[in-house]
């Protein structure tokens, strides 16, 4: 028994007869079929176990995480929204991983200037409930620019019964690097009209601060015929505004106008602070879009462009952004009744040609409140 061993497992031993040898070699094949055998399901019963922990460690991570994680990692790093010249980089927010979480509950980053990827630090949702508003107006502001607001509460703002209708007029924040938290909370507690969200409110960011405004729109004012999105800067004649809107041909539905921009050639030169990369938008040229001064729309086109936002990249000049909303919705921008109501720079003030226009970009706070309380003196404007 022992020699018989011996001679099976080692070559250095005198050879057995060949009887003897196929006897020994059928166990041997056997021994080592069933060991493979046993191997392969071993091998298969691990991997199937690991995938389970796998998936079962997958599910218990919050869900949240995975998004976090995939697009600050894919579309906000790797390709930011916004990729600009190296001068402009130092005031460019791109949102990573390392930075609070900002997304509502149960919602998904598409892209960073998603609006449902950020939520409001101060809000005014009853402005809406109290009585619907005819035209709302949406004046996005930087938050110290305290002065330009001021103006506004002074002028046009301060009109809430215009043409028999009411109107609303709201600032859109966004966040600066000042702690101005409490003096920001102390002035909507005296005046009930700051809208501030948590992105960071810089020029290249006005697409998001754009979008913003029209989720809240969409969310807290739906009801209000139509909106505005105007410009801090700028003189706005809102009583000829209102007699335009209430003309019997303008539509109420999907209806977008202001200065309207056609065939407007894409800047690709990186000194420029309208620069776009190709990258961002490859056409050369951008489709009909209104001039960010100053814009009205029917207010069923802020959740529209908010759910289409989804599938467009985006880039940092954001009237033109919203004209892509308007393509990709298969709509485009109408003239207004009369164009040359919309104007862009004012040289010279002259009271009866404001009587005549709907909007004028101003220089500064100080001439908004001198030609406003000029042009409202009692007497005819012409």
């Amino acid at each position: 028994m022992y020699k018989s061993n011996i001679v099976g497992y080692s070559t250095h031993m005198k050879r057995e007869p060949v009887e003897s040898q196929c006897h020994q070699k059928k166990p041997l094949f056997h021994s080592w079929f069933k060991f493979l055998l046993v191997l392969c399901l071993v091998v298969f019963s691990l991997c199937f176990a690991l995938s389970d922990n796998l998936l079962s460690w997958r599910d218990r991570f919050p869900q949240h995480i995975h998004y976090n994680w995939f697009f600050n990692n894919t579309f906000q790093v790797k390709v930011p929204a916004y990729r600009v010249s190296a001068k402009h980089q130092a005031v460019h927010y791109i949102r990573t991983i390392t930075d609070p979480p900002t997304v509502r509950p149960q919602s998904i980053q598409y892209h960073q200037a998603y609006p449902l990827n950020y939520h409001f630090i101060l809000d005014n949702p009853e402005v809406c409930k109290k009585e619907t508003p005819f035209l709302i107006l949406m004046v996005p502001v930087a938050p110290s620019n305290v002065q330009a607001r001021d103006a506004i509460r002074q002028t046009w703002g301060k009109e809430k019964l215009v043409q028999g209708q009411v109107v609303v007029t709201l600032f859109m924040l966004g966040l600066s690097g000042e702690d101005n938290h409490e003096k920001l909370k102390q002035e909507n507690l005296q005046h009930h009209d700051l809208i501030q969200s948590n992105f960071m409110d810089t020029y290249l960011n006005l697409t998001i601060k754009t979008m913003v405004i029209m989720d809240w729109l969409a969310t807290h004012c739906h009801k209000a015929a139509y909106a505005m999105k105007v410009d801090s800067d700028m003189f706005l004649n809102i009583d000829n505004l209102v007699i335009m809107l209430q003309k019997p041909e303008i539509p109420k539905l999907n209806y977008l106008t202001g200065m309207i921009f056609w065939n407007s050639q894409v800047v690709r030169s990186k000194d420029s602070k309208w620069y776009v990369p190709e990258e961002l938008f490859p056409d050369p040229t951008y489709p009909p879009y209104a001039m960010g001064m100053g814009y009205i729309f029917s207010n069923d086109l802020p959740e529209k462009f908010v759910e289409v936002s989804k599938l467009i990249k985006p880039f940092n000049i954001e009237d033109a952004y919203i004209g892509m909303c308007m393509k990709k919705l298969g709509l485009a921008p109408t003239s207004p009744p009369n164009p040359s109501q919309f104007k862009t720079y004012n040289t010279n003030y002259n009271r009866c040609e404001y009587s005549t226009i709907i909007t004028y970009i101003l220089g500064s706070p100080q001439e908004l409140v001198n030609y406003w309380t000029d042009f409202k003196k009692p007497g005819p404007h012409c």
